[in-house]
């Protein structure tokens, strides 16, 4: 058994935090072929790896015995954890910080058969070698220094884990207001076929803009950003083009709406620029820090977000 004071617990969190930061950075920094700050965290702390290698702990001790049970429940133990973290992460921030969708039985991408039987070496790792070489260190250092140290790392994370708090909050709010721009630019779009077809004087097409409005949509949905921008750079200039060669007398019930839609559109595409600008540097280094992160709902607006940020990395 584990008979650790509060203040070792701590310790052996931070520890792994850190331990863990150091491990994934260089990682992802080798297979990316330059240096990423790997993490949720600005600081060198990933908090996953510290919970999970506290949780290895825990969930061991009535098995210390018992290899075989340690290796179980290190897989179910981790597993539990790695599945209620990235349930709880999508579910607040918008975006996965891992995916494992790619990978042969996986579980709604959260987690995998691979991953929990890799837990469950790690966890024999860490119980049967890593944590008495660590459980030495610990124990030389005199318990007033380590409460010290302890202290100024809560006070250091706590602040760190705050301001990454908000900066993932944020990001998830630049993300929804981002699709939203895209679906108002979807309206737009539909409208603007109906207007089209009003300035042709072709009832016929007008029935049929209201009839297939539906498949109208499903297509505008499956457009790119910047696809769905041309289409509706080319429907505007269709009406100027048919106005200014056919007077309609229908021109003057839809001009007013067109104008509408003119400025919507225009407003709309400062809106989203501003929100993609990425000037703050905590929602930047968010995104740099996470190269996999993923979003399905969101997954447009946080490709350009991550090339936005990139461009941001070159320019420095």
């Amino acid at each position: 058994m584990y008979n650790y004071s509060i203040v070792q617990w701590m310790f052996f969190f931070y520890f792994y935090c850190f331990f863990g930061w150091c491990f994934e950075s260089a990682y992802v920094s080798i297979k990316n072929r330059q240096l990423v700050n790997r993490g949720f965290m600005r600081g060198p702390f990933l908090p996953l790896y510290g919970t999970g290698a506290i949780m290895m702990l825990v969930v061991s001790m009535p098995f210390q015995n018992d290899i075989f049970l340690t290796y179980v429940a290190g897989c179910i133990g981790a597993t539990a954890l790695e599945y209620v973290t990235g349930v709880a992460m999508e579910a607040l921030f918008k975006v996965r910080y891992w995916d494992y969708s790619n990978q042969r039985f996986n579980f709604r991408g959260h987690i995998c058969l691979g991953s929990s039987l890799t837990w469950g070496v790690l966890t024999i790792l860490m119980t049967e070698f890593v944590h008495k070489w660590v459980e030495k260190i610990v124990f030389m250092i005199p318990y007033n220094l380590l409460t010290v140290i302890t202290y100024v790392a809560t006070v250091a994370i706590a602040a760190d884990f705050a301001l990454s708090f908000k900066a993932a909050m944020d990001l998830r709010d630049v993300l929804i207001k981002m699709e939203k721009a895209r679906e108002e630019l979807e309206r737009i779009q539909r409208r603007l076929d109906v207007i089209i077809a009003l300035v042709n004087e072709d009832i016929s097409v007008y029935k049929a803009g209201i009839t297939d409005n539906i498949n109208e949509k499903r297509e505008s949905v499956g457009l790119r950003m910047e696809d769905l921008k041309l289409s509706i750079d080319d429907k505007l200039d269709r009406i100027k083009e048919i106005t200014s060669v056919k007077p309609s007398e229908y021109w003057d019930s839809v001009r007013n709406e067109y104008q509408e839609l003119l400025t919507k559109y225009l407003n709309n595409l400062e809106e989203r620029s501003r929100l993609g600008s990425l000037k703050d540097f905590f929602q930047r280094e968010l995104i740099l820090s996470n190269p996999t992160m993923t979003s399905r709902k969101f997954r447009e607006a946080l490709e350009e977000l991550k090339a936005r940020a990139e461009h941001f990395r070159k320019d420095e």
